[in-house]
């Protein structure tokens, strides 16, 4: 089963209006009364999701623009939308037999929502089928409401069973994707079925917050779900988020006290945070007025200084040569869809040519602000081709700099990420012991 294929409406509305007496003996406990407003929790998630599929916005920048909202319900929206990303290969497939013609997206924005709250969030069904109802009343999609009804009903009677006919890993993988991973696809794909972990950067000589286990290479994990402002040290600015696939470019970089160090494309600051606790004399420079702003928030909790610089970092220039530069180039950001699982829905095949260029920019800007034998660590967090290996050979075969391949000793536990050109390839099929991690591309280099 291959999707929608533009194929969505009731294919047995008509016949399910018809024979509404035998069918809803099967699904008795799903109450077909319903408010006439929906709760605050599905009409957010609607919004959340139209904002992503509709208008190819960000969730993170539509959650930020929902209205005021109960952090609870703002929470529960948020994960209700991400869960009808993530999934929603396998979601379309199993409506897939009971729809025949396309609706307006806004129907079958609320259908997914359903869906996704029966398949795999454990939402009742009399809850997820009366709330779905009651937003098609109330988005001005009365005319739906029965078909909504009909529809959801079927899921949750039959749903899933049916998941277990479907290969959801490649029905939630874009096409393009799943070639570019290659062998890795499936591991890729399977890890992206599930949240990511909270992971935490401890400042030096300090211990996890209650209820973490330490990763191999020092972060903290703490299971999905977990609500930052609780962990014991979050006020006193003991630690920060971020993945631990993030934290390893400023690991590798290796910063020493009083080294100078530059930080290109900062924002949010986590590993300029990184740089500034082992002592070196940082300057972070970002070009987003906003994202400057909470790099700066960030380290003020954090009690942790550094040069601020709002700039494109193919055009700052130092005013000395540094000893070592740190470019997390912008990117497709394939490694975060764990994370953000809008990302194949914002991004595709054609953006790679734009980033590439820039990308090359960058690492050719960072190589001139080092110092004869300086170092730079060039980092994606994306897992296709061409934004990593294809742009460490470039900047190898155009640029002053030779390799500084990364030992096995370097990474504790991440010894298969390490390729045969001492290149850094993490992805979230990795560590499954311990939950995966990001996808990153890390390549280090020295000035010649």
């Amino acid at each position: 089963m291959a999707g929608l294929q533009g194929r969505v409406f009731i294919a047995a509305f008509a016949q399910v209006a018809s024979h509404r007496t035998r069918y809803r003996p099967r699904v008795q406990n799903i109450q077909t009364t319903s408010p006439l407003s929906p709760d605050p929790t599905r009409a957010a998630a609607f919004l959340l999701l139209s904002a992503v599929l509709d208008r190819h916005r960000p969730l993170e920048d539509a959650l930020d623009s929902l209205p005021p909202l109960d952090a609870r319900d703002r929470a529960a929206a948020h994960r209700l939308a991400a869960t009808a990303l993530r999934r929603r290969g396998t979601i379309d497939a199993v409506l897939e037999p009971y729809l025949s013609r396309t609706p307006p997206f806004a129907v079958m924005h609320i259908l997914r929502l359903g869906a996704a709250g029966l398949l795999f969030l454990e939402t009742p069904p009399h809850a997820a089928v009366a709330t779905a109802v009651a937003l098609a009343r109330t988005r001005n999609l009365p005319k739906f409401a029965g078909m909504v009804n009909a529809v959801l009903r079927r899921v949750a009677e039959n749903g899933a069973s049916a998941l277990a006919d479907l290969d959801g890993p490649r029905l939630d993988t874009p096409p393009w994707l799943w070639t570019a991973w290659g062998r890795d696809a499936r591991a890729i794909a399977t890890a992206h079925q599930s949240e990511a972990p909270l992971d935490l950067t401890l400042k030096p000589e300090t211990p996890p917050p209650p209820g973490g286990i330490a990763l191999p290479t020092g972060s903290a994990r703490f299971p999905a779900g977990t609500r930052v402002a609780d962990l014991e040290g979050f006020a006193e600015g003991r630690w920060w988020v971020q993945d631990a696939a993030a934290a390893l470019p400023a690991r590798l970089l290796g910063a020493k006290p009083g080294e100078s160090v530059a930080d290109l494309c900062a924002a949010p600051g986590g590993k300029t945070a990184q740089l500034a606790a082992a002592g070196a004399e940082v300057t972070a420079v970002e070009a987003s007025a906003a994202r400057m702003q909470r790099l700066e928030s960030n380290l003020a909790r954090l009690g942790l200084s550094a040069t601020l610089v709002r700039a494109d970092a193919r055009e700052w220039r130092p005013d000395a040569p540094l000893d070592a530069v740190l470019l997390d180039a912008p990117c497709s950001a394939t490694g975060t869809i764990r994370r953000h699982p809008d990302v194949p829905y914002l991004k595709g095949p054609g953006d790679l040519p734009a980033l590439t260029q820039m990308q090359d920019q960058m690492l050719a800007a960072a190589a001139a602000m080092l110092k004869p034998g300086g170092r730079l660590v060039y980092a994606v967090c994306s897992m296709q081709p061409e934004e990593g290996p294809a742009r460490a050979a470039a900047a190898l075969a155009s640029l002053p700099l030779v390799a500084d391949p990364v030992g096995a000793d370097e990474l504790p536990g991440l010894a298969p990420a390490i390729g045969a050109e001492g290149w850094v390839r993490t992805h979230p099929g990795l560590w499954p012991e311990h939950g995966g991690l990001d996808g990153f591309f890390i390549a280090r280099f020295r000035r010649s």
